[in-house]
């Protein structure tokens, strides 16, 4: 499939900021994996070996995967390792693989606006319950990687429209240095 140049260093006045927002949502979704994977082991252990079933494992581990899918997708898409099927883009002629781009594109700003809002509403809706095992969180704050992570993949989204790909830029493609 036909793509837009690929971005260097200082393409962009906003490569900077963005890349700063590329490597929190990789922390971030780096981060609640690997708690995750502490984590559940923990509630496994006290279940079956002490016999005794924690409460906070599941919940905690929910928050995580909540942080790791949707934050960890916006770094993603900046990256170009989400999954695209481009079988039936790449037999288009060249000029009409470019109008794909650009309609895909647009679709994305759709989808991330949608996601955002919706997103948002859910957290707004949520923040007042609390989660049994843990009195003390907010339902609300379990959902808050959905708009945040909406809207960091409408920010890298608009970046390709305006800028091109990213994928080649030094802070993402950092394995292939």
């Amino acid at each position: 499939m036909t793509s837009r140049p690929t971005g260097g260093a200082a393409d962009h006045p906003f490569g900077g900021v963005l890349d700063a927002l590329y490597r929190v949502c990789i922390w971030s979704a780096g981060t609640a994996i690997f708690l995750m994977s502490l984590i559940i082991p923990v509630g496994v252990f006290m279940r079956y070996f002490v016999g005794v079933g924690a409460q906070w494992p599941e919940p905690i581990a929910i928050l995580l995967m909540m942080i790791f899918t949707f934050i960890g997708a916006a770094a993603a898409y900046r990256s170009g390792g989400h999954i695209a099927v481009t079988m039936l883009v790449d037999r288009l002629p060249q000029a009409a693989q470019a109008v794909a781009l650009r309609v895909v594109d647009l679709l994305m700003v759709v989808v991330c606006l949608f996601v955002a809002g919706y997103g948002t509403r859910l957290v707004m809706n949520t923040m007042g319950q609390s989660i049994a095992e843990l009195p003390w969180l907010p339902v609300g704050v379990t959902y808050l990687a959905i708009p945040l992570g909406a809207l960091a993949t409408l920010l890298f989204v608009l970046e390709r429209i305006a800028f091109g790909a990213q994928n080649k830029r030094p802070v993402v493609a950092f394995g292939e240095h």
